[in-house]
């Protein structure tokens, strides 16, 4: 574990003792993780930003030490909003016809992938978006919602057309994408399905 999943296990345990951060919920203390992180380059307005993922955990480091009360509490605040979050967002679904529309949506999108990969600027274009769902409100799976809502837009962008990943594009998809997240945040029920299979393993979709 690195320093964040170490805090924020010792937090989110606190909140429900029953969470196994080893095994069966390593994948929720590894979103918690990076978007406990999001969070922070937000709330220190470090977003869009050159800042490596080395400098923020040394920051956080510099954080810790100096002030080692202060961030606990502030983390503690966090994780127990962010918990609430992923009741609210997260459906653990099995092998259903709900799962099957859930495949056919995931088959559609890998089929741009080559796409996505060559996409330029796409680091500074999923900060944007990131910054948005936060800004929001929207806190729970923040990385995970950004590229999917990027994804599905490129998806429909390139439908019948071809996508020359000129600047022009890239500010049209960046700007419908920010007030889809911006409208994501204003809505109830879950955005991210996992799937339970026979195995103990999950599937985020």
């Amino acid at each position: 574990m690195n320093l964040i999943q170490l805090l924020l296990s010792k937090s989110l345990k606190n909140k429900n003792p029953t969470l196994d951060l080893q095994r069966s919920d390593k994948r929720l203390l590894r979103i918690a993780s990076q978007d406990f992180m999001n969070y922070l380059k937000f709330h220190w307005k470090l977003t869009r930003q050159e800042i490596t993922q080395p400098e923020l955990m040394e920051k956080i480091s510099r954080y810790l030490h100096e002030k080692p009360e202060e961030l606990e509490e502030f983390l503690n605040v966090w994780s127990g909003i962010w918990m609430k979050k992923w009741g609210e967002r997260v459906k653990l679904v099995t092998e259903t016809e709900e799962c099957q529309c859930l495949r056919k949506k995931h088959k559609r999108l890998n089929q741009i992938e080559p796409m996505w990969r060559q996409l330029r600027n796409r680091s500074e274009i999923e900060e944007i978006v990131v910054e948005a769902l936060i800004r929001n409100g929207e806190i729970c799976g923040t990385s995970i919602l950004a590229e999917h809502l990027l994804k599905t837009d490129l998806a429909l962008k390139t439908k019948g057309k071809y996508f020359t990943n000129s600047l022009e594009d890239l500010l049209d998809i960046t700007r419908r994408v920010v007030t889809k997240a911006r409208y994501l945040s204003r809505t109830t029920g879950p955005t991210i399905f996992i799937i339970a299979r026979k195995s103990p393993h999950l599937r985020l979709k």
